[in-house]
């Protein structure tokens, strides 16, 4: 009897308790399901798909103004990693919504916002009306990687969708107008194309036929020029700097003469270009086992401290070197430096060794400089005029791009505009040898759950005769 009252004392303590953690358990699942996915979901990806940078996030927090994203998308066919990304953005902000379009449902909603085919899981960002499309093509991007010429894959996703955000949201884009009339190349795609990902309007224009610098002007770019500019085209753009205007310039060695006039607008600060190419003679500073294709160093600024922090390589090919002399007026600060080793080549693209002689110019130089002066005008020179080529591009893993977008960001004064990188779909597999397999499967298949069934029997006996002694 008294074993009895015991065992059913036992058993009604065992049911209270089961009782008391079932509710607990109920409780905390009603509060976790409560909270934002940004807490409740973490991302294990090798290349952290399901995460939101901290640009994202400083653009969304500062929102005061309320944005739809359309997903275009139909039942059972959405994309899991866009779908786990949208509800980051659903989470992050009261004032963005994400809207499901099934296209069966209203095949002719995306027909207001694009002409273009509309595929599955593209999306459409709208504030007002102001709107702008998403292919599901600029979300999933392809490319060559030239160090091995093999097709890579990313992810664009946050990229495109924080873009579209900002550009809808924004009521006055910054203007850039790109100088013509003296031989420039061509802006580069991937260059142009993220500045205009990164919501900045590009217009061409010519001092040859033009009396002043635009007044919309936020920037004035000149990129790759091969002949020298005028006299007055020099002093229109010395005095736009002078008054506050900014400058972006990416100008190396010509082959035939000198862009002395070009030159000479960075003269009243003490920057002057050096004639001839740059040599490097430090074999840990140059790649390809090309002396004149420069790994410089990178110097604190916030142009590239998220390159220095990350560990990335800007390449800089066939550049002009510069000094600065510290008697000008303003600051320079020296954004990307040769080693002491350097030093160039006054043949220019005549040399016919890579070793030094009589004429050539010691180092080291400057390679890339900023420029501000008390007005609050700025000038970023980057004395190379491939340096933002593809191909280079591609061989820093898009650091040459990031760098130029930074530069860019911080002469219009788009902090948050540092440029979001696609995330890498190449993924990493582990192999292992099939013994090694074998071994794995007997222990997860054979040793792991016996164990676990001998240790339950242990405790079951055990227990039963503590009962019974």
């Amino acid at each position: 009897m008294k074993k009895n009252q015991i065992a059913f004392k036992g058993g009604s303590y065992s049911l209270m308790m089961t009782a008391i953690v079932f509710a607990i358990l109920v409780v905390v699942n009603i509060f976790v399901s409560v909270l934002p996915e940004t807490l409740t979901k973490l991302d294990i990806s090798s290349a952290k798909l399901y995460s939101i940078t901290s640009n994202t996030k400083a653009v969304v927090n500062n929102l005061e103004k309320d944005v739809t994203i359309y997903w275009i998308v139909q039942s059972d066919a959405e994309d899991s990693i866009l779908e786990n990304l949208l509800a980051k953005y659903d989470s992050l902000s009261s004032h963005i919504d994400v809207v499901k379009k099934n296209p069966d449902v209203y095949p002719t909603f995306a027909a207001q916002y694009t002409d273009e085919t509309v595929t599955n899981n593209s999306m459409v960002v709208e504030c007002g009306d102001k709107s702008r499309y998403i292919s599901y093509d600029d979300i999933y991007l392809s490319d060559i990687d030239y160090t091995n010429y093999t097709q890579t894959y990313s992810f664009d996703g946050e990229g495109a969708i924080t873009s579209a955000i900002d550009y809808v949201v924004s009521d006055d884009l910054p203007h850039i107008y790109v100088l013509q009339g003296h031989g420039e190349a061509e802006i580069p795609s991937s260059f142009s194309g993220q500045m205009e990902k990164e919501n900045m309007e590009l217009s061409e224009f010519s001092l040859l036929n033009e009396d002043e610098i635009p007044e919309d002007a936020d920037c004035i770019m000149i990129y790759a020029p091969t002949s020298d500019i005028s006299e007055e085209e020099q002093k229109l753009l010395r005095e736009y700097v002078a008054d506050g205007g900014k400058l972006m310039v990416y100008a190396g060695p010509v082959e035939d003469g000198t862009l002395t006039n070009l030159y000479g607008v960075m003269a009243d600060y003490g920057v002057i270009a050096q004639d001839g190419i740059v040599i490097e003679g430090d074999r840990s500073h140059y790649a390809f086992q090309a002396p004149y294709i420069m790994l410089p160093d990178l110097n604190s600024d916030s142009i590239t401290d998220s390159l220095i922090e990350a560990n990335y390589y800007v390449i800089m090919p066939i550049a002009q070197g510069l000094t600065v002399s510290g008697t000008g007026q303003g600051s320079v600060t020296q954004l990307l430096t040769t080693s002491d080793n350097a030093f160039s080549k006054a043949a220019g693209y005549g040399l016919t060794t890579y070793e030094k002689e009589e004429g050539d110019t010691d180092g080291p130089f400057a390679l890339a400089v900023s420029v501000k002066n008390t007005s609050g005008g700025q000038i970023i020179w980057v004395a190379s005029s491939n340096f933002m080529d593809e191909m280079y591009n591609a061989y820093s893993s898009g650091a040459n791009l990031d760098f130029g977008m930074n530069a860019l960001s911080s002469l219009i004064g788009e902090s948050d505009a540092v440029s979001i990188r696609s995330k890498s779909l190449s993924y990493n597999y582990l192999t292992i040898s099939n013994s090694t397999s074998s071994m794995l499967q007997v222990l997860m298949i054979g040793i792991l759950p016996l164990a676990f069934i001998v240790t339950g029997i242990v405790v079951v006996v055990t227990r039963r005769r503590r009962r019974n002694a």
